[in-house]
């Protein structure tokens, strides 16, 4: 069974009803319910996850944004096992940080799934990422795009 580390940018995808990624993230956790992958997440993409929601919802117009993303987080949680941040995941994504020059918060992920012997997925190809794209494949990192689901 595949094991894969959600970034943010996935997450967040199945909330925003007409995102063109939004049927393959339903896939996703339709196919994680059935047993064929393993989900998780890092206390980061979390954080991350609970401010973007919240964001979203609020720009939907709902009346408590804050609760709506707190229920999505929840939700997550139910769905996907959580991987704590520990000093080995932290230095490893300072490693990463400084390597590749990404985001912290996707640094993370690649050292989360390094950890659980997961592969780390991402949305898409983001510009950050271009740059250093052959290294970031060296990690086995995947995009939505690229799956098969």
């Amino acid at each position: 069974m595949k094991r894969l580390v959600l970034d943010t940018g996935v997450i967040v995808e199945y909330i925003v009803q007409k995102s063109p990624y939004r049927p393959q993230v339903v896939r996703l956790f339709d196919q994680a319910y059935r047993g064929e992958f393993e989900l998780y997440v890092s206390t980061v993409t979390l954080s991350e996850t609970l401010y973007i929601s919240s964001r979203i919802y609020q720009v939907a117009g709902l009346d408590d944004p804050n609760k709506e993303a707190l229920n999505f987080v929840d939700w997550i949680k139910s769905k996907a096992g959580i991987l704590e941040v520990n000093e080995n995941i932290a230095l490893r994504a300072g490693e990463l940080m400084k390597a590749l020059r990404l985001p912290l918060s996707d640094c993370y992920v690649i050292a989360s799934a390094e950890t659980i012997n997961a592969l780390p997925l991402f949305k898409k190809v983001e510009k950050e990422m271009k740059p250093v794209l052959n290294s970031i494949k060296k990690l086995k990192v995947l995009f939505l795009d690229e799956m098969k689901l």
